[in-house]
């Protein structure tokens, strides 16, 4: 052992000295080749005792670690502090590879523990405290766009009772148990594709079969009564996409009883035939055949060279009409017409491809065109108990004319459409639409957007009423499927309808 000390001191380097070291330097190569590393440079013998193995560095060696971690921290804290936050990556290769060096110095030792050295991007700390927060374009945007949100429309006292919901125009938030037909069927009518008392009623009732035959009674449930509560979640999904006329209305309270009529101890699949087959019963009887009825009966007081008027479109008014000219009479038609759904271009339009000589004019001109008539003929969209007709806005003007003039005014109406509500003004009971829907919509003039500048304005509000009253004293007679009356009878011909 004293040769190889004394070896290792000729040859500070490691090279070979005489040959008695080369031999005992081949036979520990091992042991040496696993000692630490000195501080000086050399390689250490390591002392086999345990004594040794287990003695701790000293305090001098102990001092030079701290103080190089301290170096090390200080330098790396500096470094963050002035290094712009571009220039990260352009830290100098000589500070790291000294900080590199050190810590795997501190490491190398078994019986020091390796520190835990914080690492920080260079400029981390004083980019994130002194810079904002930087957002997307889109997040930008986003809080900019609150402001212009559409202010809601402003609101009427006197008709204050008419304001409910907003209407549906799209199926989001609708029910799951709202079947798709009774979707679709909801958006239709809020935007008019299905519009008219009778297009609607058709319609609801023939989308409550494909619900009837759809439906499966749930388990320990009867029909009569499960049913009627599936259907009213359809109905209110129809309330909130547009009122109900007086005609749905009627419909279905009459569905509502012939379903409470059913044994609970039927088959479903019999139950469930027996309500479609009255269904199409109630189609054929209340609306198709009392249609029928009602134009055979109208066409036969028209004569020849007449001038019939009429106002907006009535299913029922146009049957009448092309019954009147398939009979080979020969008179003319004036539709007149009026916003803001201008129903009264698709009448013109039917009437004149049947071959009917047709007038199309504006409600502004009626005081002009009245003149020349000998009959008017209008539609409904309910008859009110004490004889009133409630109907298209603009009726009650048409009829009103027409009194003054001392022209007779046939008021066409099933009697799916008589109420036993009873309306002194077109205030009480009436529809409301969105006023958006006025100005420019249907009539093709101006460009899109002029209309925003009075819908925004502060002192002005929209008033759109669907429907209006027309008194007693200016209809003439009422025809039904039940024969021709006055309006004062429209009582009796309501309790007629109901027993059956």
């Amino acid at each position: 052992m004293v040769s190889i000390l004394a070896s290792d001191q000729d040859n500070p380097d490691g090279s070979k000295g005489n040959g008695q070291g080369k031999d005992l330097r081949s036979s520990e190569a091992q042991d040496l080749s696993k000692a630490p590393v000195a501080p000086n440079g050399n390689k250490a013998i390591p002392e086999k005792s345990a004594a040794q193995k287990n003695e701790k560095p000293s305090g001098a060696e102990l001092k030079k670690r701290a103080k190089a971690e301290k170096a090390a921290k200080r330098a790396q804290s500096k470094q963050g502090q002035q290094a712009p936050p571009n220039d990260a990556s352009k830290s100098t290769k000589p500070e790291n590879k000294k900080l590199s060096d050190e810590k795997e110095s501190i490491q190398s030792s078994p019986q020091h523990p390796p520190a835990k050295l914080q690492h920080r991007r260079s400029g981390s700390a004083s980019a994130t405290s002194q810079r904002p927060l930087q957002l997307r374009p889109g997040q930008q945007q986003a809080p900019a766009a609150e402001p212009e949100s559409r202010k809601e429309p402003q609101k009427l006292a006197f008709i204050s009772h008419l304001y409910g919901i907003p209407r549906r125009t799209s199926i989001a938030g609708a029910g799951k148990d709202v079947h798709p037909s009774i979707l679709a069927l909801g958006l239709q009518m809020s935007n008019y594709i299905i519009c008219g008392s009778n297009a609607r009623c058709l319609s609801t009732l023939l989308v409550f079969k494909r619900v009837i035959e759809a439906y499966v009674t749930p388990p320990n449930n009867s029909l009569p009564r499960d049913l009627t509560i599936h259907l009213s979640a359809q109905i209110d999904y129809l309330k909130s996409c547009r009122p109900l006329s007086v005609s749905m209305g009627n419909a279905i309270r009459w569905l509502k009883l012939t379903i409470s009529t059913i044994d609970p101890d039927t088959p479903e699949h019999q139950a469930k035939t027996k309500l479609c087959s009255a269904i199409d019963n109630f189609i054929r009887e209340r609306i198709t055949v009392a249609g029928q009825a009602i134009a055979s009966s109208a066409s036969s007081r028209i004569q020849d060279g007449d001038v019939i008027v009429t106002f907006a479109k009535s299913s029922i008014v146009e049957r009448t009409l092309a019954e009147a000219y398939r009979q080979g009479k020969n008179f003319q038609v004036i539709v007149a017409d009026s916003e803001p759904l201008f129903e009264g271009r698709n009448s013109a339009i039917a009437l004149a491809n049947l071959g009917l000589q047709v007038q199309y004019a504006s409600i502004n001109t009626l005081s002009h065109f009245v003149q020349d008539a000998t009959k008017v003929f209008l539609g409904a969209h309910g008859m009110m108990s004490n004889g009133r007709l409630y109907s298209r806005i603009g009726t009650a003007l048409v009829a009103m004319m027409a009194r003054d003039l001392d022209i007779p005014v046939l008021v066409l109406c099933e009697s799916i459409k008589f109420t036993e509500k009873v309306a002194l003004d077109s205030i009480a009971i009436n529809e409301l639409a969105p006023s958006h829907e006025l100005g420019f919509v249907g009539t093709g003039v101006g460009k899109a957007g002029e209309d925003d500048e009075w819908r925004n304005a502060s002192n002005l509000v929209g008033l759109n009423l669907m429907y209006d009253l027309t008194p007693a004293q200016c209809i003439h007679m009422v025809i039904t499927e039940y024969g021709s009356l006055l309006p004062s009878s429209v009582p009796v011909v309501q309790r007629l309808s109901t027993n059956t």
